[in-house]
């Protein structure tokens, strides 16, 4: 059994390590001048050290060493985190080409499936289990992994943005590795949390410092392997949507993104300002408030994911039905609609108003 004590340790050595060690990082990004530069679609408006992903990485790896988790793929997990975060750093530096980045997020993907971490079995309700094909469990994992790491190092575009949304996501997968009594993939989770922790008040807005593609891309790794790791090794029908539920903000703004820049005959690879977070601050909402709504949203899909888990069948498929409506709403919000058209939010500001207008009418 998990000694919460033992946890809680670990917390505060991530912690203490990630926030004391972002001060050295930032100045010693901004010795190399590792900087961010203000631009037309980027929203900060002064120049910002990156590579804080440095304290973020220390930091977990400062909680591995006290925890000395025991698990089969510890060292794979560990060589490919060491790969992605490196990658990171030298786009920090030099401005990697997309396929050089991607090169690496491959070759640790590849260094993790070949130790044997693969998706081998799918449940599905009423039917069973069925045994995945060893080439599609590896299919399966490669672009889970590749997906969720670029996932995460999209998303990161405000200020504490992917800070926050990971940790969120972490908590929603502590609490049902915990409640299965997966050790590593809790342990692995902790770390991370703390981390994220103590490089959050750092990163949060006004950010004196970025994580960078160091972090992102580090980070986006290591929540792709914890959520095969703890939930995903033996998918059932509605495990396999758990992980996307609690990453549900990255996932499908990646994809709507993808889905977007298809519609408009652009490069799926090049980068634009439609994101979620684009999107709110653009309705007119502040950066801290645009980052907090995004938060909660986060977090809704985190206890979404934490209650699918342990829900019975008729309640999963009530579950899903009001995901499907969320997701839609997400849809509209990241402008994926043919034409930019707004059904159900057209509708919730016409019927405010009318609402507004009969209360002003009767007094």
């Amino acid at each position: 059994m998990l000694a919460i004590n033992n946890l809680l340790i670990g917390l505060v050595i991530s912690f203490g390590t990630s926030f004391l060690l972002t001060f050295p990082v930032r100045k010693l990004a901004q010795k190399l001048k590792v900087m961010d530069y203000p631009e037309l679609r980027k929203i900060h408006t002064t120049v910002t050290p990156r590579m804080g992903g440095l304290a973020i990485f220390a930091g977990a790896v400062a909680g591995l060493v006290y925890f000395q988790p025991t698990n089969d793929f510890f060292w794979p997990i560990s060589i490919g985190a060491a790969i992605v975060t490196l990658t990171g750093l030298l786009d920090d530096r030099y401005q990697l080409r997309p396929l050089v980045k991607l090169t690496g997020q491959i070759i640790a993907a590849v260094i993790l499936i070949s130790s044997g971490l693969v998706m081998e079995n799918l449940t599905i309700p009423l039917i069973g289990q069925i045994p995945l094909n060893h080439f599609v469990g590896v299919i399966l994992t490669f672009f889970w992994i590749i997906g969720v790491t670029n996932a995460i190092n999209l998303i990161d575009g405000l200020d504490g943005l992917a800070t926050g949304v990971t940790t969120i996501a972490l908590t929603s997968i502590t609490v049902m590795a915990f409640i299965d009594n997966h050790a590593a993939a809790v342990m692995f989770c902790v770390v991370l949390i703390g981390s994220n922790l103590g490089f959050l008040p750092h990163n949060f807005y006004p950010a004196k410092i970025y994580m960078g593609d160091t972090g992102s891309l580090f980070l986006g790794y290591s929540v792709a392997v914890i959520s095969v790791v703890g939930l995903m090794k033996s998918i059932t029908f509605f495990s396999f949507i758990i992980p996307i539920l609690v990453l549900a903000i990255p996932i499908f703004d990646t994809m709507f993104s993808i889905l977007r820049r298809l519609r408009n005959k652009q490069n799926i690879m090049s980068p634009d300002s439609q994101h979620i977070h684009y999107q709110l601050i653009a309705a007119g909402l502040s950066h801290r408030t645009t980052v907090l709504i995004l938060y909660g949203f986060s977090a809704f899909f985190g206890f979404l994911g934490v209650i699918f888990s342990y829900a019975s069948f008729a309640l999963a498929l009530g579950l899903t039905f009001l995901i499907l409506v969320l997701l839609h709403l997400f849809a509209e919000m990241t402008g994926v609609l043919r034409g930019g058209k707004k059904p159900v939010i057209d509708t919730v500001k016409k019927t405010a108003s009318k609402s507004s207008k009969k209360e002003k009418d009767s007094s």
